[in-house]
């Protein structure tokens, strides 16, 4: 971990340095490494590294070896075979405020601080000598912080915010850097009042950021906010361009916004936040139509699997984004012998020399439809003893059934199967459920020790289908599966869509009926949307999440994970794994750790007692 903390700092570190340093911008370093704010002023290559903390604390992963957490094991979509694996253990009855998996209190909390300081201290750094330059800096650097503030405000309402009382709470908002003398015992703030504080920093960060960066090579070009400092060209270049893509920018803030207005608006957020359906769907519609003024028609055709496109990510400049991707991690993780760097290591079948760790549950199988788009329980073609056949291609796409290929070898997954592929044949390496994870994997990954080969590999932290079911799933509640709102395009017109490319909905006639069904019902096109989201994000980190801001009944959050034994031909459908999960679980805990030490902070209902 310590090593590639290292090497990230270098890594988001060091190009940002570059950009700084002309020919009379270079610096030597004082004998004494331990830097004051105000001698940063005068080192700006040392300034910026307070905004390289932000980054490399990134709560959705820097580190090749988290970069997907799997946290689908502790929901009704998966298992692991990993005994000691955190969520199973969280899921099986052990979270708790001095236990939380999920934490990101103490984590960005302090990454927060680093924040604060580069916001004040940004103002008065000579970030050039050239002044259009230095204010140029100044501007980028200041979006930067305050659009990763509201960044990290999503994810700690997200893991923290809950009901105390009969408040809404969030966190402590803090706007200024802290010191030694500081009064570090503050009460959390209300959920409105740090949403509020997240929609400000937002609007901070359109009003320093361009909208892209990218190199420019007309004075026409350049943005008319930096024309009025007096850029040209060369200078936009100089601070936004190429080298800058894929940082914090005015598109990615905006995409923050939307986020936190769909946490908002859900049944487990709504009544304390002040957030209508309405104001999500048109935040959501806000990024799509950065795509266009037509945003369906710009949909990626390949979205759904835009992890299988690894040769051309190879050849990906820093900062390219496919149609896709929003904002993403930097390329990595492709050691193929490592069990944390190589999600194939991680998740490939044992006789393909992986750990076949994340096991798809039937719970999450029974989800996909038929190949006409009909859920398998109103289906009169679906077979139980014959269940993968002519269902929806994305089945085969994300999940590994009894006969699959992958790699080119066929995959045995029957109880009966003479390989360690089989169910429950080999402890901690073989499958529980039936079932292996196939989404995310590339299957020229070779893991076999004595011809290891990797492929590059990259983390989408924001996909354009995230924010098209988003807007589905808020546009049907605000006005319907049919309804646009100002915006052009309906709840409808998404799923269709989405459907569409996946290949899925094929009627008899060529329609999707099962879509026609729901498209005079809000009630089952919200079923529909929400499963459309299970499948099209799975795996991805969302599922967990999803579950708690819908507010289902505590019975769907302890839904058992179910799996599928075949023996002798036969497909039975068995109980894997329980969940154990209480009514107050849907908000998570203020860490016990912080509770002792600050008085002033008030624990989450439900939770005070529950702490060991």
């Amino acid at each position: 971990m310590k090593k590639f903390r290292k090497v990230a700092i270098l890594t988001i570190i060091a190009p940002m340095m570059a950009s700084l340093v002309s020919c009379d911008d270079a610096f030597s370093p004082a004998v004494e490494n331990h830097k004051d704010m105000s001698q940063l002023e005068d080192m700006p290559q040392w300034a910026v590294g307070l905004l390289g903390h932000a980054y490399i604390s990134n709560p959705l992963g820097q580190n090749a070896d988290q970069w997907w957490k799997w946290t689908e094991v502790a929901t009704d979509d998966a298992v692991i075979n990993d005994v000691n694996n955190q969520y199973r253990r969280m899921a099986l009855g052990s979270w708790r405020a001095d236990n939380n998996p999920m934490e990101n209190w103490r984590y960005l909390r302090g990454s927060w601080q680093y924040i604060n300081q580069m916001i004040e201290l940004a103002p008065n750094v000579e970030w050039a000598n050239e002044p259009v330059a230095a204010e140029l800096y100044k501007e980028r650097f200041l979006g930067e912080a305050y659009g990763m503030r509201a960044f990290y405000m999503y994810h700690l309402l997200m893991a923290h915010a809950g009901w105390a009382g009969d408040q809404l709470l969030g966190i402590p908002i803090l706007t200024e850097s802290e010191t030694v003398a500081s009064d570090f015992n503050k009460p959390r703030n209300t959920f409105a009042e740090c949403l509020a504080q997240l929609n400000s920093d937002v609007e901070q960060a359109i009003k320093y950021l361009p909208e892209d960066y990218g190199d420019i090579s007309d004075n026409s070009a350049v943005p008319a906010k930096y024309v009025a400092v007096g850029a040209t060209a060369t200078t936009y270049s100089r601070v936004f361009g190429d080298h800058a893509k894929n940082r914090m920018s005015a598109r990615v803030a905006r995409a923050v916004r939307a986020q936190a207005a769909l946490l908002a608006a859900s049944p487990a957020y709504n009544q304390g936040s002040g957030v209508t359906w309405d104001d999500a769907a048109n935040r959501m519609a806000e990024v799509l139509k950065g795509l266009g003024s037509n945003p369906i028609a710009q949909m990626d055709p390949d979205g759904h699997h835009w992890y299988t496109e690894y040769k051309a990510m190879e050849k990906w400049e820093a900062g390219y984004n496919s149609p896709e991707i929003l904002w993403r991690s930097n390329k990595g993780g492709d050691d193929a012998t490592s069990d944390g760097g190589c999600i194939e290591k991680q998740n490939f079948p044992p006789t393909l020399y992986g750990n076949g760790r994340v096991n798809p549950s039937q719970n999450f199988v029974d989800a996909f439809p038929m190949a006409d788009g009909t859920p398998i329980s109103e289906s009169a073609d679906y077979d139980p003893q014959n269940p993968y056949e002519n269902r929806d291609p994305r089945l085969a796409l994300y999940v590994v059934t009894n006969g699959s290929k992958v790699s080119g070898q066929t995959i045995i997954t029957a109880e009966d199967g003479t390989t360690d592929d089989a169910l429950n044949h080999f402890d901690g390496r073989s499958t529980r459920t039936g079932y292996y994870m196939r989404k995310l994997l590339v299957e020229d990954v070779i893991c076999n020790p004595s011809n290891a080969t990797g492929q590059v590999h990259v983390k989408p932290w924001m996909r354009y289908t995230e924010f098209f079911l988003g807007y589905a799933e808020a546009a049907n509640e605000a006005w319907g599966p049919t309804g646009t709102g100002s915006n052009g395009f309906s709840a409808y017109d998404v799923i269709k869509a989405i459907r569409q490319r996946a290949g899925a909905g094929k009627g008899a006639y060529g329609s999707d009926t099962y879509l026609e069904k729901c498209k005079g019902d809000k009630s089952l096109m919200r079923e529909l949307i929400r499963n459309e989201r299970r499948i099209e994000l799975c795996f991805e980190g969302f599922r967990f999440w999803d579950l708690r801001r819908w507010k289902l009944d505590v019975t769907k959050l302890n839904e058992k994970a179910k799996g599928m034994r075949i023996s002798n031909n036969h497909y039975t459908v068995f109980d894997v794994e329980e969940r154990k999960y209480q009514d107050y679980m849907y908000y998570g805990p203020i860490p016990y750790s912080e509770l002792l030490k600050f008085s002033e902070l008030k624990q989450n209902n439900g939770w005070e007692d529950r702490n060991n």
